[in-house]
């Protein structure tokens, strides 16, 4: 029965918003690999919180901006997977990882963009055709994006068009991958208290109010508002669900 159980790889899992996803598609049943930047204690301790839930849990280092690391990176995945789940497939992938430069758009330098660039687009780009092999029919890609393209905060105008773009590439990988039966959804955050951006929403209380002000649930959001909605995804709940963006904000900016 072990050899069946589904899989799922979710990159940026050591904190935040990926530690909440791969906890709750480990509530689901799944075994979770994720990956981690510098975060290694971190990552450490979600290991330990997967396997109280029941599932394995494996942490990989990961830079999400570094794409020449892909292919040692997909290496090592295979070779984990082999010896500690006795298979080299997976089902779902989960493009998380993520940070921002925050700016107005007229002093953005070209150096920041081109980090954000490289974590939001590129990465998330290739590091999903790299490990395209290995995804089980029937299983599914969930890009992150944000509710910021939907609507426009001054500050975010790089973060926001590398999102849009990643939405836009949502469709075109559904749409591509559909012969193999992948499905391929992006989910849109709205503002959540974790600690991006040195944990602005979360510990600026001004910013705080703000933005509950602006939510009609009348609350900034928190990662469990998140994790769910990407583990239901990754369900057979979710089967016919395809090329959509599911904003989870609690109604922000109506």
């Amino acid at each position: 029965m072990s050899s069946q159980k589904k899989i799922a790889v979710v990159t940026g899992g050591s904190r935040g918003l990926g530690k909440n996803m791969a906890l709750s598609l480990a509530k689901k049943g799944l075994d979770i690999v994720f990956t981690y930047n510098s975060q290694n204690e971190a990552a450490e301790e979600v290991v330990k919180q997967i396997e109280e839930l029941g599932q394995k849990g494996i942490a990989l280092k990961l830079d999400v901006s570094d794409s020449s690391s892909f292919d040692e990176f997909t290496k090592t995945l295979t070779s984990e997977l082999q010896s500690q789940l006795n298979t080299d497939r997976f089902d779902f992938l989960v493009n998380n990882a993520g940070f921002i430069h925050y700016a107005e758009f007229e002093d953005l330098t070209e150096d920041q963009f081109t980090e954000m660039e490289n974590v939001h687009l590129k990465g998330p780009f290739f590091l999903t055709q790299k490990l395209l092999p290995q995804i089980n029919p029937f299983g599914g890609i969930v890009n992150v994006s944000s509710g910021l393209t939907r609507f426009a905060t001054p500050g975010f105008a790089a973060y926001a068009a590398l999102k849009g773009a990643m939405e836009v590439l949502t469709k075109y990988q559904a749409k591509e991958l559909g012969k193999r039966n992948i499905r391929v959804n992006v989910v849109a955050p709205g503002a959540i208290e974790t600690d991006i951006m040195g944990g602005a929403v979360r510990d600026n209380a001004e910013m705080n109010q703000y933005l509950a002000s602006q939510t009609a649930l009348g609350r900034v959001g928190l990662p469990e508002d998140i994790g769910g909605v990407v583990a239901f995804l990754c369900s057979d709940a979710a089967g016919w669900i395809n090329a959509q963006r599911l904003e989870i904000s609690g109604g922000s900016n109506l």
